[in-house]
């Protein structure tokens, strides 16, 4: 017996039939729409103070409605939802089928905004410019998070396609998740009452260890942004005539830093920014360790070194199952913006008045946001060196989470959908970005079950230059969604 005949409400299923439906439906118009979604620059309202005036948010809410409308789902009903001063959700509602019951309801998540462009993209490709090749889609927001709408409603279709029991359904599309999802609580204030009876929360917007098995979510980190300001003087100055009596201020900023992490190791100090690590999710990254070993680390893109016996700069260490807990369960510091410093080509011999640093501070999933963004401020305002002007302002926190234990039906669903799917078993691992809508629905829906998942696997690069969407993963994990609803009772 196989670990979907175990399942009785998969036996219905048609496996070749679904995964056939589904490919179809990625070839024929998931792709073609994804290609016109990487066109719209839908920079996140953080990264866009003029987004409503540009318009391509609405555009990308838009490309959506028509697509969910298209795919004439009985009883469908479907709204873009625009509450005022905010940033717009698409929001639909698709009946039980089979004569399962109308208010147990799937609850399926993604959202439409986008990161910045980014430098470093390599030639031929850019944010805004895709490009088809090798089952990979490249450009910016498709794997994060543009195809969960349609893989959503490709899911659902092929399940009515051959008139298999399913769930209600809605969805949930936002577009500020990138900048901290600060709408939504909003949104989820109006729209809970209307979402019935809550059973299983399905979030598209994680990640994947490989593309050979279908990954689960366990926990996601939490976040402080903000700006780290040193001035010194009130204009700068000639370096021979200051250098050796005003102190610099990105020297100021380093020792400033140094408070928060060991500049040496990267270990972040205060205990204000750590947690203990649960048994189980130490459990499971051993686990997931063995299956991705040197891939955990093999997967950066590392730059050649210039000089000695090593061929590329060194991950912080090679331990699989420590780089695994770096990045989920323990904090850590990044500086990834700067401003007060020209750059080489304008550089004079000038003792600069200032220094701005953007820091992003990663956190374990059990620490408080808001209270790390007060304990951070702290450490960084208090007793500065020489008297310099220093304020921290950040901009943003959010809270991690921590998956509630996955009771033994969603477990056995997962892995049936992944043997299926991929011929491996399911797969746990934390992801070390930050979905603060997770946070939100755990309160809002204490009962629910989590699945979080996604198509952001080795070298896919969210955020960054070159990202891609891998389409072949993309679409099992598709028909595995869809074999996850069928089960859902």
């Amino acid at each position: 017996m196989t670990a979907r005949d175990a399942i009785p409400a998969l036996n219905a299923l048609d496996t070749n039939r679904l995964f056939d439906d589904v490919s179809h439906h990625w070839d024929a118009e998931i792709v073609p729409q994804l290609i016109e979604y990487v066109k719209l620059p839908a920079k996140s309202p953080h990264f866009d103070r003029d987004w409503v005036q540009h318009g391509y948010i609405d555009a990308a809410v838009e490309q959506a409605r028509k697509f969910v409308l298209a795919q004439n789902v009985p009883g469908l009903t479907l709204e873009v939802i625009r509450i005022e001063g905010r940033t717009p959700v698409l929001f639909f509602d698709i009946p039980a089928t089979g004569g399962l019951p109308a208010d147990c309801t799937v609850l399926l998540y993604g959202h439409l905004d986008k990161q910045p462009e980014m430098t470093g993209w390599r030639a031929g490709l850019g944010p805004w410019t895709p490009v088809y090749e090798d089952g990979k889609l490249y450009g910016r927001g498709s794997a994060d998070d543009g195809y969960a709408v349609f893989a959503a409603l490709a899911a659902i279709t092929a399940l009515d396609r051959q008139a298999v029991a399913r769930p209600h359904c809605v969805g949930l599309i936002e577009t500020c998740e990138e900048s901290g999802s600060y709408d939504l609580p909003v949104y989820l204030d109006a729209l809970a009452p209307r979402m019935g009876d809550v059973q299983l929360v399905i979030a598209l917007d994680s990640g994947a260890g490989n593309y050979d098995q279908m990954w689960v979510t366990t926990s996601l980190r939490g976040l402080v942004n903000g700006t780290l300001s040193v001035t010194v003087l009130n204009e700068g100055v000639h370096s021979g005539d200051a250098g050796g009596v005003v102190p610099s201020s990105f020297r100021v900023a380093r020792q400033l830093l140094d408070r928060i992490d060991d500049s040496r190791t990267g270990i972040v100090k205060s205990a204000e920014f750590s947690c203990d690590i649960p048994a189980e999710r130490v459990s499971q990254a051993r686990q997931a360790a063995d299956i991705l070993g040197e891939a955990m680390w093999q997967r950066f893109p590392w730059a050649a070194c210039c000089s000695g016996p090593i061929a590329f700069v060194q991950p912080t260490t090679k331990d699989p199952v420590e780089l695994i807990l770096n990045r989920t369960w323990r904090a850590a510091l990044a500086v990834i913006g700067a401003d007060g410093l020209p750059s080489i080509e304008s550089a004079g011999n000038v003792q600069r008045p200032y220094t701005k640093l953007q820091l992003s501070m990663r956190l374990p999933p059990l620490v408080d946001g808001p209270r790390a963004a007060v304990a951070m401020k702290s450490l960084l305002e208090q007793d500065p060196p020489h008297a310099a002007c220093v304020t921290f302002e950040y901009d943003s926190s959010a809270t991690g989470w921590n998956a509630p234990e996955s009771k033994p039906w969603l477990s056995a669903l997962l892995d049936a959908a992944s043997q299926t799917c991929y011929g491996k078993p399911a797969a746990y691992l934390g992801e070390g970005g930050t979905i603060p809508f997770m946070g939100m629905l755990g309160v809002k829906f204490p009962q629910a079950q989590m699945l979080v998942t996604g198509v952001l696997g080795p070298k896919s690069n969210a955020h960054g230059p070159n990202e891609f969407l891998h389409v072949p993963y993309a679409k099992k994990l598709t028909a595995a969604v869809a074999m996850v609803l069928a089960g859902t009772r």
